[in-house]
C-alpha cells in the first residue's frame, strides 16, 4: 500500500515538469482566416504588378513599344516568376506574407514546405497558366474546325432526310395531321444541336474559370487554399503571432453563398434559355415544313442548313502587308503626322485596321487587345474581333 502511494505521489511530482516539458512541443499556432489570406496575395499582387511596370519601362526602352506591347504578358509572367523565385522558392516569405504575418506550412506535416512542394506551387500558379493561354487558342480552334466539318455533314443529313420524309409524307396523304406532326417533329436534343451548342459555347466551356470559382467559393466556405495551387500542393497558412481568446477572426462565409448562388441561377438561367431555343427552333421547323408541303413546292431545307452561322478567326500572319513606315504612299488618304501612328505601340501603322466605334489601329495590336478584353483601347466600347475591318487604299 505505501509502495502504491510513494509511485503515485512519484507520478503526480512528474507530471508538472512533463507537461512543462512538452507545452513547447505542443504549441500550434492557428490557421489564417480568410481576409489575412487575401489580403496577403492583394499586397503580393501590387508589389508584383509594380515590379512589372518598371519591367515594361525598361523593355520599352530598349526594344521599343511595339515589342513591349506585344510581349506584354511574358514580362509580366518572367517578373513573376522572379519574384516568387527570390521569396517563396529560396524559403522565404514574401513581402505579403510578412505584411499579414503569415505563413505557409504542409497540411499533412504542418512543417515548412519542402523544396519540391514551393517548386511544385510556382509551376503550377505561373507556368501552367501562361502555358495554357498560349495553348488554347490553337486547340480551340483545332475543336471548332472539327466541331463546323461535322456539323456541315450533319446538316447535308438532315437536309435529306427532310426530303424524303416530305416525300413519303405527299405519297401518304391519308395520314392525320397528328401523325404527320409526329413523324416530321425533329428531336429536342439531336446530335446536330448538340455539336452546334459546343461550336457556340465553345470559349466558355474551354475556360479554367469555372474551376477557379469553384476553388474561390470552397476557401469562402473553409477559410483555406485561396489559390487553386495550394490546394493541389496542399499548403495553408498559419499565424506567426499569438491570438488571444477574446481576439474574434471572421470569414467571408457570406461571400461564398452569395458566389454559389450566382453560379446555381446562371446555371438554372443557361439550361432553361438553351432548352427553349431548341423548342423554338423545333416550332419554326416544323411551320417552315407544313408550309412548303401546303404549297406543294420543292423539299425545303432546315433552318440551320438556310442560315449557316459564320464563325470568323482572327488571322494569324505576323508580316505586315501595309506598313506606312517602309511604304508611306500604300494608304495615301491617311494624313501625315500623329494620325498615321497606332495609339497602342506609338508607331506608323501596320496593317491599319478599324473598330466599329471609328477607331484606327494596327491589326497586331487591336488583335492582341481585344483577346484580353473585347473593347475598344480608347472610348471603351465593345468590339468584338470579327467586326474589325481591314483599311485599304
Amino acid at each position: 500500500m505505501a509502495d502504491k502511494t510513494s509511485d503515485n505521489n512519484n507520478t503526480s511530482s512528474d507530471s508538472p515538469s512533463t507537461a512543462a516539458a512538452a507545452a513547447p512541443t505542443s504549441r500550434f499556432f492557428p490557421f489564417a482566416t480568410s481576409p489575412d489570406i487575401i489580403r496577403s496575395y492583394e499586397k503580393d499582387s501590387f508589389i508584383v504588378s509594380t515590379l512589372t511596370n518598371q519591367s515594361q519601362s525598361i523593355i520599352r526602352s530598349i526594344k521599343g513599344a511595339r515589342y513591349a506591347h506585344g510581349n506584354a504578358d511574358t514580362i509580366k509572367n518572367l517578373t513573376e516568376i522572379l519574384y516568387f523565385s527570390l521569396t517563396t522558392l529560396i524559403g522565404n516569405r514574401t513581402l505579403g506574407e510578412e505584411y499579414c504575418d503569415v505563413v505557409q506550412l504542409e497540411v499533412d506535416t504542418l512543417q515548412l514546405p519542402a523544396l519540391l512542394r514551393r517548386l511544385g506551387y510556382i509551376v503550377s500558379s505561373i507556368i501552367i497558366p501562361w502555358v495554357l493561354s498560349r495553348s488554347l487558342p490553337s486547340v480551340r480552334q483545332r475543336v471548332r474546325a472539327k466541331l463546323e466539318r461535322s456539323i456541315a455533314r450533319q446538316r447535308a443529313k438532315e437536309a435529306l432526310k427532310s426530303s424524303l420524309l416530305q416525300h413519303e409524307n405527299k405519297k401518304n396523304r391519308n395520314y392525320s395531321n397528328s401523325e404527320r406532326n409526329n413523324k416530321n417533329k425533329p428531336p429536342l436534343f439531336s446530335r446536330l444541336r448538340v455539336q452546334e451548342y459546343l461550336l457556340e459555347h465553345l470559349d466558355s466551356l474551354t475556360s479554367p474559370s469555372h474551376f477557379y470559382a469553384l476553388s474561390l467559393a470552397t476557401f469562402y466556405f473553409t477559410g483555406a487554399y485561396y489559390h487553386l495551387s495550394k490546394r493541389v500542393w496542399g499548403l495553408r497558412y498559419v499565424f506567426t503571432k499569438q491570438i488571444g481568446d477574446s481576439e474574434q477572426r471572421v470569414g467571408y462565409e457570406v461571400l461564398g453563398v452569395l458566389l454559389v448562388l450566382q453560379m446555381t441561377i446562371q446555371g438554372i438561367v443557361h439550361v432553361r434559355d438553351t432548352i427553349q431555343s431548341f423548342q423554338n427552333e423545333n416550332e419554326k421547323t416544323i411551320a417552315i415544313v407544313e408550309k412548303e408541303k401546303d404549297k406543294d413546292n420543292k423539299p425545303t431545307l432546315l433552318s440551320s442548313v438556310q442560315n449557316p452561322a459564320s464563325i470568323p478567326a482572327l488571322a494569324t500572319s505576323t508580316t505586315a502587308r501595309y506598313d506606312l513606315s517602309e511604304n508611306p504612299t500604300a494608304i495615301s488618304w491617311i494624313p501625315e503626322g500623329q494620325h498615321r501612328k497606332c495609339t497602342l505601340c506609338l508607331e506608323q501603322f501596320k496593317d491599319p485596321s478599324v473598330t466599329t466605334c471609328g477607331h484606327v489601329f494596327c491589326w497586331m495590336c487591336v488583335r492582341d487587345w481585344v483577346r484580353e478584353k473585347p473593347e475598344c483601347p480608347l472610348c471603351r466600347q465593345e468590339v468584338l474581333p470579327s467586326k474589325i475591318l481591314p483599311v485599304r487604299g
